[in-house]
């Protein structure tokens, strides 16, 4: 059988999310910046206008980043009874990294699954 011919190579979502990839080749880079997204696929051309993960990604890592760290201080808390600045030391900047590393893995999955489900925004039939 021939390139030409051969089926599409179904792309994984999740790791093309993950990893910032165009959701329909895996090869392009899906973001021009930090959160920012590209006009286009460098590799297929698809264009991005589709994408709107809207407050998702924030809402996601707020609450899996708000479970890791309120835990963490809780157990803290109870095991070590701990000065309230060394809370402040360990639990802020904690915060802040995790959010910024999770928060655009996030938007690109969510991305990538609203491209792969072909999601979009609700319309009434008339």
């Amino acid at each position: 059988m021939s390139d030409e011919h051969a089926l599409p190579v179904a792309v994984d979502p999740v790791r093309v999310g993950l990893l910032g990839r165009c959701p329909s080749c895996g090869e392009g880079r899906l973001f021009a910046g930090f959160l920012s997204l590209g006009e286009q696929c460098d590799g297929c051309q698809l264009s991005y206008d589709f994408a709107d993960a809207g407050d998702g990604p924030a809402v996601f890592v707020i609450l899996i980043v708000g479970f890791i760290v309120v835990g963490l201080a809780l157990w803290m808390e109870l095991t070590t009874s701990a000065p309230l600045w060394l809370h402040f030391v360990l639990w802020v900047p904690l915060t802040i990294g995790l959010s910024l590393a999770a928060l655009r893995l996030m938007k690109g999955l969510l991305i990538a699954l609203q491209y792969r489900n072909k999601a979009a925004e609700g319309r009434l039939d008339r």
